[in-house]
């Protein structure tokens, strides 16, 4: 496969492209990741994704396709990012305990003029979890670098998750088959 850039720190999108065979060398953006307000999360997922992707290709001397993620987690119709501290951490998962909340990735893979753009969307239902089990989660695996405070991957996912629909690697932060195949068509 050609080689790729991935325009991410983040050490679960490294994982899944190795674990998919793909060739590819990590040069992180470093963009803010912000988007203007009245943006649908999936709309603000693939805007930041593609401020990842074009930082990315500023820095770049050759022509190599560059792939650019971000993840969205949005529950009651609130986005939850990263938190800032332990307790917004516990605050976030508190949110999500009992109910479902929706994890959108929007993708975005640059090469040349051309472009690919998508957002993929799961919806995660957690079980009612105790504040015992979120202090633990959050003391014990630090979720401060993770969308919503948690990773599906993670203490929490086992025993905190009762039901997904959609693309479990999403949840982890990249549709990886779905990215696969845009690759393949470029």
């Amino acid at each position: 496969m050609q080689k790729i850039v991935l325009a991410s720190a983040s050490p679960r999108r490294k994982q899944l492209l190795e674990w998919a065979d793909q060739n590819f060398e990590v040069i992180v953006s470093n963009s803010p990741e912000e988007a203007p307000g009245e943006l649908s999360p999936s709309e603000t997922a693939i805007y930041i994704a593609r401020q990842k992707a074009l930082a990315v290709l500023k820095k770049l001397n050759e022509n190599i396709p560059v792939l650019a993620a971000d993840t969205i987690v949005v529950c009651k119709g609130r986005i939850l990012g990263k938190p800032k501290d332990r307790e917004e951490a516990i605050y976030f998962l508190q949110l999500l305990s009992g109910t479902h909340h929706t994890v959108t990735t929007g993708v975005v893979i640059r090469y040349g003029e051309k472009e690919i753009s998508f957002a993929d969307e799961t919806i995660v239902s957690f079980h009612s979890l105790n504040r015992e089990q979120i202090e633990f989660y959050v003391d014990h695996y630090k979720p401060y670098d993770k969308a919503g405070a948690y990773a599906i991957q993670e203490w929490i996912g086992v025993i905190g998750i009762k039901a997904i629909k959609g693309d479990f690697y999403n949840v982890m932060g990249l549709p990886v088959s779905r990215v696969m195949q845009a690759l393949a068509s470029l």
